[in-house]
């Protein structure tokens, strides 16, 4: 079968070798999933480039993709939650991603039932941001009639964050482009801010959680408005010790992330919060909970561009240096 690998690290070059490989095999708890399309994300990248490898060590060469929707074609003998035939989707497991290929043996508990009203390629975008969304929310503690700010809620994570956060119970403000305002308060936000005409440090105050989609300076700027206790997850800041322990990375490693966030742990001790760092694993019962929103509320994520799945380096470069306007997705 035809996959995408790369086969080394290198900070000044993402591409993959498209390559013959052999079909998976499955053990008792895995399904064998035909790949219909596969999401392309800023994480792809950023495991070329070798980024990742203190968390995640991957040996090389290494298929590469991280979220898929397919076809089950086969199931092991101990999978009792999916037929032969059955549309999932998923964000596959760490320790054995693999969707840039016409073929993945996945652990059953990795995968959710893909809702009818989505296509194939609109599947393929969600699983791994909206379970970005759950373990975010999860780590808040999150509870409902509590206030949410979702930083930079415009692009792909807030589309997926605000109905999430919604159905949750929570109170959401966010901010971005005011040309976007209309549609992001259609997705459900409480309250929207335009960032050109106004400073949510002046305006926004007493918030339970953050959600913190920019990183730099944002950071900061976003535990000024929170209330004392409360809690900022990051998708984009530092790594710390809190988060290599919840992620069972090795002592000597922990040791090393908790130097690298030192700083933003710092930080949040000084304005009286919690801090975390996300890194999203696979959870098939997460992302059902999230087929289940989306299907209740008919939610569509953006999609910027489908690429055929020959052209898989071109959609790395699209992620990479691209203006995306929504996901990039391949399909097979």
């Amino acid at each position: 079968m035809k996959a995408a690998q790369h086969r080394t690290y290198n900070k000044n070059n993402i591409q993959l070798t498209v390559t013959d490989i052999a079909k998976p095999q499955i053990t008792r708890k895995q399904v064998l999933v035909k790949v219909l399309a596969a999401g392309v994300n800023p994480l792809d990248n950023m495991i070329s480039r070798g980024e990742v490898k203190m968390i995640v060590p991957y040996k090389l060469p290494q298929t590469a993709g991280n979220e898929l929707v397919g076809l089950v074609e086969e199931v092991g003998a101990s999978v009792t939650n999916f037929k032969i035939g059955e549309r999932v989707f998923g964000r596959l497991p760490l320790d054995s991603i693999g969707a840039f290929a016409e073929y993945v043996a996945v652990d059953a508990s990795a995968l959710a039932k893909v809702p009818d009203y989505l296509t194939d390629v609109e599947a393929a975008a969600i699983p791994l941001t909206a379970l970005t969304i759950m373990q975010a929310l999860d780590l808040m503690q999150a509870q409902s009639g509590k206030t949410i700010f979702i930083s930079g809620g415009t692009g792909g994570v807030g589309g997926m964050a605000i109905p999430i956060a919604k159905a949750k119970g929570l109170t959401v403000i966010t901010n971005g482009d005011g040309a976007n305002a209309e549609r992001v308060l259609a997705l459900g936000a409480d309250r929207f801010i335009d960032y050109k005409t106004e400073d949510y440090t002046q305006t926004v105050s007493d918030v339970d959680y953050v959600l913190d989609t920019l990183g730099g300076n944002e950071t900061e700027k976003q535990m000024t408005i929170m209330k004392k206790s409360g809690h900022l997850v990051s998708l984009r800041a530092m790594p710390n010790g809190e988060f290599a322990k919840r992620m069972n990375i090795p002592i000597h490693k922990q040791i090393l992330f908790g130097a690298a966030g030192l700083k933003f742990d710092k930080m949040a001790e000084k304005y009286g919060v919690h801090y975390h760092f996300i890194f999203v694993t696979s959870n098939g019962k997460q992302l059902q909970e999230v087929a289940d929103i989306f299907s209740e509320l008919q939610i569509k994520p953006s999609i910027d561009t489908v690429y055929p799945f020959e052209e898989v380096n071109a959609a790395l470069d699209k992620v990479a240096n691209g203006h995306s306007r929504g996901k990039t997705v391949l399909s097979f």
